[in-house]
């Protein structure tokens, strides 16, 4: 059986109502087994032990938000090098653009030299003002299905073999 490992982070609920839906449907893959981890509960191991990975976190001043940001780090060196070619799709929760973030998330895969499957989501919430920013996350429903069909192609195409 092969392992989805989604990774995410989120303050306000925005990225995990994104990872949730990609492991929703996901976990409708038969000989697939989909772990849904918050970065700050995953590390290294989690990394070693799948066939691909979904990495869905928030923007936060133009960069990562910290918690992802930590969960990379800490997995940077342990794994380099023992996950090669290995698929990964990601996902970014903005108040306005994400394409920091995106670009962030992106040299440190390319620096593990995995396989990105699907052009990175970018979800924008539009929040502005410091009560937008902190207020808890509704994502649209536009939006989550575009993560669905994310989590549901990095599945099959894991048990497919396609990756």
């Amino acid at each position: 059986m092969k392992k989805l490992l989604i990774i995410y982070y989120s303050k306000t609920g925005g990225s995990e109502a994104m990872a949730n839906a990609a492991a929703q449907a996901g976990d409708a893959e038969e000989g697939v087994q989909i772990v849904l981890k918050r970065a700050e509960k995953a590390g290294p191991e989690d990394m070693l032990a799948a066939d691909g990975y979904i990495f869905a976190c928030p923007e936060n001043l133009a960069a990562i938000a910290g918690g992802m940001k930590l969960f990379l780090d800490e997995c940077y060196y342990p794994v380099l090098g023992q996950i090669e070619g290995r698929p990964y799709a990601a996902m970014i929760c903005a108040g306005s653009e994400g394409a920091n973030a995106l670009r962030q998330l992106e040299r440190i895969a390319t620096g593990w030299r995995l396989r990105k499957i699907a052009d990175t989501l970018i979800v924008c919430t539009h929040a502005q003002t410091p009560e937008q920013i902190l207020a808890p996350k509704t994502i649209a429903e536009a939006d989550l299905k575009k993560c669905r069909e994310t989590g549901r192609a990095l599945a099959a195409g894991l048990v497919m073999g396609v990756f």
